[in-house]
This record gives C-alpha cells, sequence and structure tokens, in this order.
C-alpha cells in the first residue's frame, strides 16, 4: 500500500543480491536429509534397478529382432569382411541360443518369452518407481516440517530492528509459497531428476559397451544437448530467483492492504489499492513468463537434438546394413539398430524430462536460497556467551550515558542519564521523536544501545540472558495485540500456568471483568482476528490484565490510556493505582493528566532529558514541559486556563500569574 511496496522492493533488492552456489544450496539441502540416509540409501536401490530395467528392456527387443524375428536381416550375402564368422552371424543375439535354422514353433516360443520378461520388466518398473515416490515424499515432508519449524523458530528470535525493514506477506511467503516449490521438487521431480540422469549414464555405457564406434556417432550430440541444459537452466534460475521476490511482494500487498481494509474504505482508498495491486502483480506475472519462457525454449530444442540423434542412428545404421558393410570396423544388425534406436529414444525422453521437472528443479533452489538466507540472518539481539540468569529484580533501573541509533547516521539518544528506585514511578513525555519509545524499548533489551549502559538492579541488561529478564518485565502498548482465542486465553498469554481464579481476579484489577461477563461466553468467549468484536477501550483493559496476571516487577506502559474515552480512561487509571504499587514503572503518555503522581517526569526533545522533576515542580519552573503542558488544555476561547476537569485547571491557576 503506501509506502509498503517500495519498503519491500528494498528488501527484495538486497535478497537478490545474495544468490547462493548451487552446490551450497543442494549442500544444505543434503544436511536435512542426513538423518534419513538409511531410507534413501533404500530409494537410491529402488532407483538403480528400476533403471537396469528400463535399460534392459531395449536390448531385450534387439534380441527379439535378431534372434527370432529375422535372424538372417543382419547378415547379407557376404559376412562383415575382418570380422570373425561367430561375431559377424551371432549379431545382437546375446542370451538365447543362437540359430539361424528356428522353426517357426521355436521362434514364436522364443519370441514370448522375451515378450514376458519385457512385460515383467515394465511392471517392476512401474512398481518401484511408485515405491520410490512415495518413500521420497515422506522423507521430504519430514524434512519441510523440520524446516518451517526452524524458519519459525528463527523468526522469534530476530530482533525488533530485522522486522523495521521486512514486510510480514513476504516472511509468510518464505514459509508457505517457498516451501511448497520445495515440497513439489521433493515429492516428484527430484526422484525423476535423479533417475533420469542414472538413466543417461547407464545408457550411454551400454551403448558404448554394444558397440563403440556406433555409440560415439549416437551420442555426438549431447554435449549440444548439455550446453544448451546449462544455459537455459542457468538463465531459468536466475529467472525464478525473480518470480519468488516478487510473489513475497504480491503478498506482502495482500496482507497489508487487508489489514488496512477500515481505512482503505473510510478514505476511498479502492481504486488506487487495486492499481497498485495490478501493478505488483503484473510485474510478477513479467517475472513468471521470462522464467517459463527459458524452461519452455529448453524442451523443443533438446527434442530437435532427439529427433537428430535418431536420425544419425537410422541413417549410418541402415546405410551400412544396407551395403553389407562394418560401420567403423564393427558389425551392425538390424536387432542392434532397433536396439540403439530404442536406446536414443529413451535417451532423449529423460533429457526432456529433466528439462521439464528441472522448473520445478530450479523453483525450488530459488525458494530454498531464499529460506536459507532468512535463516542465516543474525539476529540483533543475542544473549553474551558469559551471560547470566537475572536474578528476581529489585526494580532500580540506571541509564548511564545512554547513546542509541537506528542508523549510524540517525541517533535518537544523546547521552541519557538518569536512576529510577525501585517501586517509583517514571513518566516520559515529549513531543513526537524526541526518543520515547526509543528508551523504553532499550530496558527489555529489544535494541541494544550505542554507548553508555542500561543497568536493572547494578546488571547490564546485555549481559543477562534475555528470556530471564524479558520474563520480569510487564508491557502495555497503545496498540494492544489480542489473539484469535479465548478471552480467558488472552489473559493468561504472559502467565499460561495462571489458573481461573487468578485470571478472573486480574481481569477484575484492570475494571475488565464487567464487560467481560456481559460478552455470549463471558471469559470463554472467543475473540476474532485481533480482537475484533471489542472497542479499543476494552482491548486496553484486556491488556491490562494480562500485565497484572504476570505480576513483573518492573512495568512499561506504553501510551496505554490514549485510545480511551474519559469514563474507561478512569477505570484504568483506579487500576493502574492498584498495579503500579510496589513496582518500578515507566509511562509513556501524551495525556499528561495521566502523570500527575508520578515520582520523577523526564521531559524528552531530541532524544536528550530537557527537563526532570515532579508535575508540579516542572509547572512552576515554566520551562519546555510546562508549554507543552498547556499547549494540550489552551482553547482559543480561554487561552492558558481551560482543561478537560478542575483539577487541570486548578493545577495551571497555581502557577500561572
Amino acid at each position: 500500500m503506501f509506502g509498503g511496496t517500495e519498503g519491500l522492493r528494498r528488501v527484495m533488492s538486497q535478497d537478490s543480491l545474495k544468490p547462493r552456489r548451487l552446490g551450497d544450496t543442494l549442500a544444505r539441502f543434503g544436511g536435512y536429509f542426513r538423518p534419513y540416509w538409511p531410507l534413501l540409501t533404500l530409494i537410491a536401490a529402488l532407483i538403480v534397478f528400476s533403471t537396469w530395467a528400463q535399460v534392459e528392456a531395449p536390448e531385450l527387443i534387439g534380441q527379439a529382432v535378431d534372434c527370432y524375428l529375422a535372424p538372417n536381416a543382419g547378415f547379407p550375402g557376404s559376412d562383415f569382411p575382418g570380422l570373425p564368422e561367430s561375431e559377424s552371424a551371432q549379431g545382437n543375439c546375446t542370451y538365447v541360443a543362437f540359430s539361424v535354422e528356428l522353426t517357426l514353433g521355436e521362434r514364436l516360443a522364443g519370441l514370448g518369452g522375451i515378450i514376458l520378461k519385457i512385460i515383467g520388466l515394465y511392471a517392476a518398473t512401474s512398481v518401484l518407481t511408485g515405491l520410490s515416490f512415495f518413500l521420497m515424499s515422506w522423507a521430504g515432508q519430514h524434512v519441510l516440517q523440520q524446516l518451517r519449524v526452524e524458519v519459525f523458530k528463527h523468526l522469534h528470535r530476530l530482533s525488533l530492528g530485522f522486522y523495521a525493514d521486512q514486510e510480514v506477506g513476504d516472511l509468510m511467503s518464505r514459509i508457505t509459497n517457498d516451501t511448497d516449490t520445495i515440497q513439489q521438487a521433493f515429492s516428484f521431480a527430484l526422484i525423476n531428476v535423479l533417475s533420469g540422469v542414472l538413466l543417461l549414464v547407464w545408457i550411454a555405457f551400454s551403448m558404448i559397451e554394444k558397440n563403440f564406434t556406433y555409440a560415439l556417432l549416437s551420442l555426438s550430440v549431447v554435449p549440444l544437448m548439455i550446453g544448451a541444459t546449462l544455459w537455459f537452466s542457468t538463465q531459468a534460475r536466475k529467472s525464478f530467483r525473480r518470480t519468488r521476490l516478487e510473489m513475497g511482494s504480491v503478498n506482502a500487498e495482500l496482507q497489508e492492504t487487508i489489514a488496512a481494509v477500515r481505512e482503505v474504505q473510510a478514505f476511498s482508498r479502492e481504486q488506487e489499492n487495486i492499481d497498485n495491486f495490478m501493478l505488483t502483480n503484473a510485474a510478477n506475472r513479467d517475472a513468471n513468463i521470462r522464467a517459463v519462457s527459458y524452461t519452455s525454449a529448453l524442451a523443443p530444442t533438446l527434442e530437435a537434438f532427439g529427433y537428430l540423434a535418431m536420425a544419425i542412428v537410422a541413417v549410418a545404421g541402415g546405410l551400412a546394413l544396407l551395403k553389407g558393410q562394418a560401420l567403423f570396423g564393427a558389425a551392425v544388425s538390424l536387432g542392434l539398430i532397433v536396439t540403439f534406436i530404442n536406446y536414443v529414444q529413451r535417451f532423449n525422453q529423460p533429457i526432456q524430462q529433466i528439462s521439464i521437472l528441472w522448473t520445478n528443479i530450479q523453483n525450488a533452489i530459488a525458494g530454498g536460497e531464499r529460506i536459507f538466507n532468512l535463516l542465516d540472518e543474525v539476529p540483533g539481539i543475542q544473549d553474551a556467551e558469559d551471560a547470566v540468569e537475572m536474578p528476581s529484580i529489585a526494580g532500580r533501573v540506571e541509564f548511564q550515558n545512554v547513546h542509541a541509533a537506528y542508523k549510524e547516521d540517525e541517533r535518537v539518544l544523546n547521552g541519557v542519564s538518569f536512576v529510577a528506585e525501585p517501586g517509583e514511578t517514571i513518566a516520559i513525555v515529549g513531543p513526537t521523536g524526541a526518543g520515547k519509545t526509543t528508551m523504553i524499548n532499550l530496558i527489555p533489551r529489544f535494541y541494544d544501545v550505542t554507548g553508555g549502559a542500561v543497568l536493572i538492579d547494578g546488571q547490564d541488561v546485555r549481559y543477562v540472558r534475555t528470556e530471564s529478564l524479558r520474563a520480569q518485565i510487564g508491557i502495555v502498548l497503545q496498540d494492544t495485540f489480542l489473539f484469535s482465542t479465548t478471552v480467558m486465553e488472552n489473559i493468561r498469554f504472559g502467565r499460561p500456568d495462571a489458573s481461573d481464579e487468578e485470571v478472573i481476579a486480574a481481569a477484575k484489577l484492570a475494571h475488565a471483568d464487567t464487560f467481560i461477563t456481559r460478552l455470549p461466553e463471558g471469559y470463554q468467549t472467543k475473540l476474532g482476528e485481533r480482537g475484533s468484536g471489542l472497542s479499543q477501550g476494552q482491548r486496553q483493559l484486556l491488556a491490562i490484565a494480562r500485565a497484572a496476571l504476570s505480576d513483573p516487577r518492573i512495568l512499561i506502559l506504553d501510551e496505554a490510556t490514549s485510545s480511551v474515552d474519559t469514563r474507561t480512561e478512569r477505570l484504568i487509571q483506579e487500576a493502574l493505582d492498584n498495579l503500579l504499587e510496589g513496582r518500578t514503572s515507566f509511562v509513556i503518555a501524551h495525556r499528561l493528566s495521566t502523570i500527575r503522581t508520578a515520582d520523577q517526569v523526564l521531559v524528552l526533545d531530541k532524544g536528550q532529558i530537557v527537563e526532570r522533576g515532579k508535575h508540579v515542580e516542572l509547572l512552576a519552573r515554566k520551562g519546555f514541559y510546562y508549554e507543552l503542558y498547556m499547549s494540550q488544555f489552551r482553547e482559543p476561547e480561554m487561552p492558558g486556563l481551560s482543561g478537560p476537569d478542575g483539577r487541570e485547571s486548578a493545577e495551571i491557576a497555581t502557577v500561572t500569574p
């Protein structure tokens, strides 16, 4: 939507700059399959036997011709000069007793036996191929399950800074669409490609073993096939990498549009969004067409080379047979020509099949590259090697000359220092962009300082285990996120082992029990996505109940009452008075009337603390805080003295001459 696509394009360009070597990607996949090596060994054995059966069938067809259908066809009036009579006469008949004097019954019996062998080979090939497909799919599904879990775990380890530059839709695309392409490759394409390669090698070996010079002539177009395959597949891989990126763009656009459907309809931006999506979808279409153009061009190219190879086999062998001459010093029989034609046909089939399935392989490799790039993303926040468990927090928080920046050239905090004693409430105020949210994000170590230190009970937060630190910190944000589960489970989210009675007690503390009991199923009412069906104030009350249940030693409230009406705000304030008692609390509020009782008010401007003190003291100074406070309650009709209730007006009046 608005700026989202541009942000994704930036990430896409960064991702596309990190293509992996094909060998590295395949080796990475191999590591996931290593635990299944016994099963893979069985699959390999099945593929080998199936390939042998496919190679043996043309051999039997050639024997049927030379031994039973036309035993004299390969031996015109004069034998091939320079060849032993036995070799010249027996031709391609190697597995049965050769005789040109066979009766019709003997020929039919022998021919029937060969036909039964051929049928048996084809049946065995079908069964073994199906079994190998099933076993490979079974192993592939287990690998994909492990890969998805690893990606999901890694997403939880990545710091908030990573998500600031990423689109949710693109990340979802890596877990869903990219893994789907890998699944398709593991299910069928990989088996077909491996068996096809083995078949090519085996056929080439068999041809060379039967007639070296004839085989070289038959395989003379193979270098052209290999060259075409390598060039087209390289171009296809580049294109498919682009298609995976463009698909991520489409998903990101969809996710953002659906999430913001209310804003889109409120501002009548439906058509603009449709136009943006059409552009994104068109880019995805063009990328796919480009990729398919390479893969679709490969198949007919190889097919043409295959026909050329068959023509060479038929013409060269046929001329030698008709003239009764050896081909480059080697005997040629009609059965041998038939065998080689079948070999060339079978040789061309896996090449064409590989060229088609290579589309899936290249697509899977491109998807694997994106997944592995994500898995290789180093979390910005990691526990130090000597990190220790954070002991039970007493609540003393100290900022020592703290500097912070999201980018090297854009500092957010510059030399911030203060001390919050256990049980104190610290209010942080200032204009938008002053660094308030950055300041509280340093306490649970969502980001690291670029200078100075943040200490809790004298312990630098960078040298304790992050999980043990965050487990003792409660956070209530302005934009409350509720899950698509029951009210009970949403409150219990921060403390899964809490009893129902404790959940209800926390809800009563947050003054949420009243509206919860009026829901259709009370605490067991299932909420919609992000808590749809509840008002913003009700969602905030549930968030406060969630924080109360977790019983944190340090509490962070980021605009917790900014989106509620005055009546709900008073209910929340009453709940917070109980919740804040005995806890070190940090409160960010644009409604300055909510922080009158704070032990300290830190006034930030341009990343620095410009004033500090209690609410009334700061008003009396008539400095930056006074101007900030007055700007909220000043009205055109009564400048300087009016406020939302008598308390604010009275406070201002006490410090106004």
